[in-house]
C-alpha cells in the first residue's frame, strides 16, 4: 500500500466508471482528462470506492467488545483489540493511508473540476459536495482514530509532505462540521435521485454525519437539532423503519427507506468477506471473524429484561429462548439452522462433541466462541463474491442518537421513547409491554444503559460498537476482560468459573489506546508528526 506522504502529492490513475457500481480502470493524464461532466463522475466515483470498504466494516467490530478475531486475519486486528500492538501495526498504518488515499483523490476532483468546460452548474456543485463529503468523513474517521493529524484541502508537494505537522482533532473536527453544513443545499434528498444516481450522498447523509460527529463531540443539543431534522421533516430526505429488521441486510432490499449512507457494491465491486464469519460447513473457509459471549448476553429477553435482571425468565441452560428477536437475525448459535450457497438446509453445532464436529468448537477451523455472524449473508453470491450494500448510517441509528442526546439533556421521556427506543423494538417484533413502554420512573443512568444496549443490539455487526465504546470511555472496561465463548460442560478448554470457554485475554491501557500511535513509517519520513502520548 502506498505511503501517505506520496499518496498524499502524486498523481495517480483515477478509477473509471459509467455506473456508480461497477468500476474500471483508465489511465489519465492531464492534458487527456477533464474534458467533460463524465470525466468528473468517473473522478468521483473514485473518491467513493475510496471512503470505506468492507475490510474495515467487518474487521472494526472486532475491535470492540462484540466480535473476536481468530489469528491475525484482517491485517492485525486482533492485535489491536488485545492490546499488543505498536505503531507498525498493519492495521494501523492501513488506516491512516487509506484515508489519505481518499482525501488526495476528492482534492484532486475538488481542484479540476473547474476545467471541464460547459458544465451544468447544478451537476457540478453536487459533485463538488459529494467530494467535500467524502474527504469530510475521511477526516472524522483519522481524528477519531488518531487525535491531531496533517490537514490541508489541496494537493500538496512532496517537500511538504515530509515537514507538514499535525492540526489539532477539534480544529479539523471544526472544518468537517462546516463541510457538511455548507454543501447540504448542493446535496439532492434521498428520493429526489434517479434511480441510475440510487446510492450517492444525499443531503440527509450530510445532516446524520454531522450529528454523529457531535455525538462523538458530546454536544448533545446539536445532536438534538440534526437529527430533528431528519425525525420531524421530509424537507431534508424522506426516512422511516423498514418492516423486518433482518429484510435490511439482503440484496433485494437494497435503498430501502432507512439506509441514509452505505458502502456501494455490485457489478464490478464485490467482497467475499462473509467467508470469514460463516461457519466452515457453509463458505468452506475458516471462521475467524466471531461474535462474543459478551454481545450474545447482552441482547435482553422478550419482556425488556436484561438476562442478570430479576424476573427476566433467562434460563442458562437454554439461553437463546424468548430473547431479542435481532439476536437470531444477527448471530447462529448451537441448534441454528441456515440455508447455505447450495439451498440446502444446515443445522449448525457448536457444542463439544456434536455430530458432525466441524463447526463445533472442538474443531480447529471452526469458531472459537461458538457462534457466527450471519447478518450480511448474502446466500446469492455467485462464488462467494457478494454485491451487497453495507449501511454505514440506518434511519435507526439516527433514531438512537436522538434518543440519547434527548437523555443526557434529561428530557428523554415517553414521547421521544416512543419515537425512537420504542419504534426499533416494535419493528423488531416485541409485543410485551415491559420492553416496548416507556419505563417511567427509571433514572437518567438507568435510561442512559437501556439506550447504550439497544444501540449495542440495533447496530451489531455495523461497524458502530468501536465508536461508541471510546466515545463512552468504556472502552479500557469492556477491553479489559477475556473474550469469552459458550458455556461447556466437557472438553480440554480453558474457562471461567461460570464455564464459559476463554478464548483470549485483552489488554487495553487508559489513556494511551484510545488514540492510535502516528505510524512508524509516516513519522520515519516526516519527523514534524510528533506522537500520541504514552506510544514511542
Amino acid at each position: 500500500m502506498k505511503k501517505v506522504f506520496l499518496i498524499i502529492c502524486c498523481a495517480a490513475a483515477l478509477f473509471s466508471c459509467r455506473k456508480l457500481d461497477q468500476p474500471n480502470t483508465r489511465e489519465f493524464t492531464e492534458e487527456a482528462y477533464w474534458r467533460d461532466a463524465q470525466d468528473a463522475l468517473d473522478a468521483l466515483t473514485s473518491c467513493y470506492e475510496n471512503m470505506s470498504s468492507d475490510f474495515y466494516y467487518f474487521g472494526n467490530e472486532a475491535l470492540s467488545d462484540n466480535a473476536y478475531v481468530a489469528g491475525t486475519g484482517f491485517s492485525s486486528v486482533s492485535l489491536v483489540a488485545g492490546g499488543s500492538y505498536d505503531p507498525s501495526n498493519a492495521r494501523v498504518t492501513a488506516e491512516w493511508s487509506y484515508r489519505y488515499g481518499a482525501i488526495r483523490k476528492c482534492n484532486i476532483v475538488l481542484e479540476n473540476i473547474d476545467k471541464v468546460p460547459s458544465m451544468d452548474e447544478t451537476l457540478k456543485r453536487r459533485i463538488i459536495a459529494e467530494a467535500r463529503f467524502i474527504r469530510a468523513y475521511s477526516y472524522f474517521e483519522l481524528t477519531d482514530w488518531f487525535g491531531d493529524v496533517p490537514f490541508f484541502t489541496t494537493q500538496i508537494s512532496v517537500d511538504e509532505s515530509k515537514t507538514i505537522s499535525r492540526t489539532a482533532q477539534n480544529t479539523v473536527l471544526d472544518f468537517v462540521l462546516q463541510e457538511l453544513s455548507e454543501i447540504r443545499g448542493d446535496l439532492p434528498t434521498n428520493v429526489q435521485y434517479a434511480e441510475k444516481d440510487r446510492g450517492r450522498i444525499t443531503r440527509g447523509a450530510a445532516i446524520a454525519l454531522s450529528a454523529k460527529v457531535q455525538l462523538k463531540r458530546g454536544v448533545w443539543e446539536e445532536v438534538k437539532n440534526e437529527c430533528e431534522l431528519l425525525i420531524n421533516s421530509t424537507e431534508n430526505g424522506t426516512y422511516s423503519l423498514l418492516g423486518t429488521y433482518a429484510n435490511l441486510f439482503k440484496v433485494a432490499n437494497e435503498f430501502n427507506s432507512e439506509v441514509i449512507l452505505d458502502l456501494q457494491y455490485g457489478g464490478g465491486r464485490t467482497f467475499s468477506t462473509q467467508r470469514s464469519f460463516l461457519p466452515q460447513t457453509v463458505a468452506l473457509l475458516r471462521s475467524v471473524l466471531v461474535p462474543t459471549q459478551d454481545l450474545v448476553d447482552d441482547y435482553i429477553m422478550l419482556n425488556g429484561k436484561a438476562i442478570r435482571e430479576a424476573g427476566s425468565g433467562y434460563n442458562e441452560n437454554d439461553p437463546y429462548t424468548n430473547r431479542d428477536p435481532r439476536f437470531e437475525a444477527t448471530i447462529l448459535h448451537h441448534g441454528s439452522t441456515i440455508t447455505d450457497f447450495e439451498g440446502q438446509v444446515q443445522t449448525i453445532l457448536t457444542q463439544p462433541g456434536s455430530v458432525p464436529a466441524t463447526n463445533s468448537v472442538d474443531d480447529q477451523g471452526a469458531s472459537p466462541t461458538g457462534y457466527y455472524f450471519q447478518k450480511h449473508y448474502d446466500p446469492t453470491a455467485p462464488n462467494y463474491n457478494s454485491g451487497l450494500n453495507l449501511p454505514i448510517i440506518r434511519y435507526a441509528d439516527v433514531l438512537l442518537m436522538y434518543a440519547e442526546a434527548m437523555n443526557e439533556l434529561n428530557n428523554l421521556d415517553a414521547d421521544i421513547w416512543n419515537k425512537t427506543v420504542r419504534a426499533t423494538r416494535v419493528r423488531a417484533k416485541f409485543t410485551d409491554a415491559g420492553a416496548t413502554e416507556f419505563p417511567t420512573g427509571a433514572s437518567q443512568p438507568q435510561l442512559r444503559e437501556i439506550v447504550r444496549r439497544e444501540r449495542r443490539a440495533e447496530l451489531a455487526f455495523e461497524g458502530v460498537r468501536a465508536f461508541d465504546i471510546r466515545r463512552w470511555k468504556i472502552a479500557d472496561v469492556v477491553l479489559n476482560k477475556p473474550v469469552r465463548g459458550i458455556k461447556v460442560s466437557s472438553g480440554a478448554f480453558n474457562k471461567d468459573p461460570n464455564g464459559y470457554i476463554i478464548v483470549e485475554a485483552r489488554r487495553f491501557e487508559d489513556p494511551k489506546h484510545y488514540l492510535w500511535p502516528v505510524p512508524t513509517f509516516e513519522r520515519d519520513q516526516n519527523q514534524n508528526l510528533g506522537q500520541n502520548p504514552d506510544w514511542q
